[in-house]
């Protein structure tokens, strides 16, 4: 009887690391932003006076993952988003700071962002588990006749 079955299912685990390495999901972010009403807003660096009324908040903050909602990648949950007088929403929106003074963002495009778009990494993580223990199936039954 071989003793040496324990190497095939060795080496695909070994395999396994440099196939499927672990990976940071960290995101850079291209500029500062809030997402409203299914719209990405990129913040400006201008500040606004002529504020009209409260019309949302940042439901949730990151500046490592994306979420759905309102989401912002600068800004704290809960900071409050205006509209500005004179000023179509469809074109910018302000966002009150924590001093009190009120910053412009220019609506960039619809925010896109789906969650679980990431399932594809689990699946293929999940076959390979499966090959593995396949593997090292086959060879504990070879080594058992």
């Amino acid at each position: 009887m071989n003793r040496k079955w324990w190497i095939l299912p060795a080496i695909l685990c070994f395999l396994s690391v440099f196939l499927f390495p672990a990976s940071s999901h960290g995101t850079s972010w291209a500029y500062s932003f809030v997402v409203w009403d299914g719209y990405i807003y990129k913040v400006s660096g201008e500040y606004v006076t002529d504020i009209n009324s409260e019309i949302g908040k940042v439901t949730s903050y990151s500046d490592m993952e994306q979420y759905t909602g309102n989401f912002s990648n600068v800004y704290e949950e809960g900071t409050k988003y205006f509209s500005i007088q004179g000023v179509d929403t469809e074109d910018a929106i302000a966002i009150q700071e924590e001093d009190g003074r009120f910053m412009k963002a220019l609506r960039d495009g619809e925010y896109t962002y789906e969650e679980g778009r990431s399932s594809g990494m689990l699946a293929v993580a999940g076959v390979a588990l499966l090959s593995i223990a396949f593997a090292v199936y086959l060879v504990i039954r070879r080594v058992n006749r």
